[in-house]
């Protein structure tokens, strides 16, 4: 019997045409209506032309950056220390590029109205071809404000953060184009409450702020170990401060900062963090001495807005690739996406990641417009509650999404699984979820003004019964201040969702403020995909749907 005709055992079909090279702003019908929205409508060329990087090449430059993990080498081959961490040629393409496009420096550099917003929609976009540069980009970016407040260092230090130009090179400052900024705050004892951190910090000669001290001491979390300098913690005699402290001392030699090891994490592959030790780093004080906290604030602001974005960006990503899968595969004859119960599910999706991105996008434009007292009260409180609330609903999300191509959504072919890994860091950098649902009370309860701003954002309903309902109902939870700690997650939750539906309704598109209000303000259900009757799915898949040229 001749065997060789039985060789090809079956034609492939019913596969899915690639997303490769998709642009992806194009593509995403509610990123393109929200950023005009907030007045970032000037930067669309700019988002435009990012969207088509973000889908070609920085998406190929994501998995190969996931794919080759960066490398601790504590000394070379002739015994001596240096402590470098060397990553595949795509992670440097990532950082360039972001750099290059402003995404570090862009409402800094430029802070016209929308500027935050211009600069949250690139990064969107970025995040979703790779979000493990995340870190080094944002702590660049959000380190600007409290720099500022040491108006000697950000002299010194503050163009070459601002620079367009992505610079790795091991070199001290003076000798570099461009800089990033990396953090280490927390250490194993404390976490979280850094108030328990026991790093210390010796003035060198004069105190004060602006002066050079030495720290003494570890840090359990140093994020993207390779940055030119890092803003960190370290006790005084009054108390906990807060330190600039570069890789390199003034006379170019390396610094006393020694990592440990780099952290074997659930995702976040492409980026290093690091466990790091201070023996006698020369630093200089930022900011009021005993007062790093109140330093420090000035950039977690920033860092938790990045959150927001980063989250938001997976979800949307996650979404991007069910819909059109499901656009394309045909399970019983019928395109997926014309069933009914993946319309559900589709529907569902594509509710939450607009909403993600609609509550994103107005924290852009409360950072746009923070001389206006009810907005940089907005922001205040915003912050931590976006922050909370995005960040947690990613990962169940994406698993849905995941889910929607069957096993394919399961194997690292495709970028759903390296979404999932992804999702959980942002939910836990910068405040996990429970510090997160304190500082909301902490806003409430010491910052006056701040329930007020709260709910003249959210108005009387802008006319929908089951809006206005709700946010009567959140008034008398507020009110009501017993146990109001242990209620936190679930006020905090429904602040978010009051917000999400007034930013909906206030947009304008009926369809999707009708579904949102009916599913997540009434009695919907557990998961994905139980979308109340009369829901117009297909309206709402569409939208969510790429429609490749």
């Amino acid at each position: 019997m001749n065997l060789h005709q039985y060789a090809e055992t079956h034609e492939v079909s019913n596969q899915v045409p690639p997303l490769d090279g998709a642009n992806l702003y194009r593509v995403d019908l509610p990123l393109q209506e929200w950023l005009r929205r907030y007045d970032g409508g000037w930067a669309e060329a700019r988002l435009d032309a990012y969207g088509a990087l973000a889908g070609g090449p920085l998406m190929a430059a994501g998995f190969l950056a996931n794919e080759n993990k960066p490398v601790f080498k504590s000394h070379d081959r002739y015994g001596h220390r240096i402590d470098l961490v060397e990553f595949h040629p795509a992670y440097h393409e990532l950082m360039r590029t972001a750099i290059e496009h402003g995404i570090p420096s862009m409402p800094w550099t430029d802070p016209r109205a929308g500027a935050h917003v211009a600069r949250a929609g690139l990064s969107y976009l970025h995040s979703q071809a790779e979000a493990g540069t995340g870190c080094p980009l944002t702590m660049t970016f959000a380190s600007v404000p409290a720099i500022r407040l040491q108006p000697d260092i950000a002299e010194k230090w503050l163009p070459k953060i601002l620079a367009t130009e992505y610079d790795p090179r091991n070199l001290p400052i003076e000798q570099k184009a461009g800089a990033t900024i990396g953090m280490a705050m927390t250490e194993k004892q404390g976490g979280t409450d850094v108030r328990a951190n026991t790093t210390r910090a010796y003035p060198v000669g004069i105190p004060g702020p602006g002066q050079a001290y030495e720290l003494v001491g570890h840090k359990w979390f140093c994020s993207a170990p390779m940055c030119d300098a890092f803003l960190t913690l370290a006790y005084t005699d009054k108390g906990l401060t807060c330190f600039l402290l570069p890789r390199h001392r003034p006379d170019g030699t390396r610094n006393e900062f020694y990592v440990q090891r780099l952290k074997n994490k659930l995702g976040n592959w492409s980026n290093a963090s690091s466990e790091v030790e201070y023996r006698g780093a020369l630093a200089w004080m930022v900011g009021e001495e005993g007062r790093g906290v109140p330093t420090i604030i000035e950039m977690v602001a920033m860092t938790r807005f990045d959150c927001m974005v980063g989250s938001s960006a997976l979800m949307r990503q996650a979404l991007t690739q069910a819909a059109h899968h499901c656009a394309y595969r045909q399970v019983g004859g019928r395109v997926l996406a014309e069933q009914p119960l993946m319309q559900n599910v589709l529907a569902d999706l594509a509710l939450e990641s607009e909403a993600a991105l609609a509550l994103t996008m107005r924290m852009g434009r409360a950072l746009d417009h923070l001389h206006d007292e009810q907005e940089d009260k907005f922001a205040r409180l915003v912050t931590a509650v976006g922050k909370y609330w995005i960040c947690k609903r990613a990962p169940a999300m994406i698993n849905e999404a995941a889910e929607c191509l069957g096993g394919a959504g399961y194997v690292e072919d495709t970028i759903l699984p390296r979404l999932y890994r992804e999702a959980p860091v942002n939910s836990t950098w910068e405040g996990s979820g429970n510090v997160q649902c304190l500082d909301v009370l902490r806003a409430l309860s010491k910052e006056p003004g701040v329930l007020d701003a709260l709910f003249a954002e959210l108005g009387d309903g802008h006319g929908d019964a089951r809006l206005a309902a709700f946010i009567g109902n959140l008034k008398a939870s507020f009110a009501d201040t017993a146990d109001i700690q242990f209620r936190a997650r679930q006020l905090t939750e429904d602040v978010a969702v009051a917000l999400q539906a007034k930013l909906l309704l206030e947009a304008g598109n009926a369809t999707v403020a009708d579904a949102f209000i009916g599913s997540r303000l009434g009695n919907g259900g557990r998961v994905y995909g139980t979308l109340p009757r009369g829901t117009d799915v297909e309206a709402l898949v569409a939208r969510a749907t790429p429609h490749l040229a």
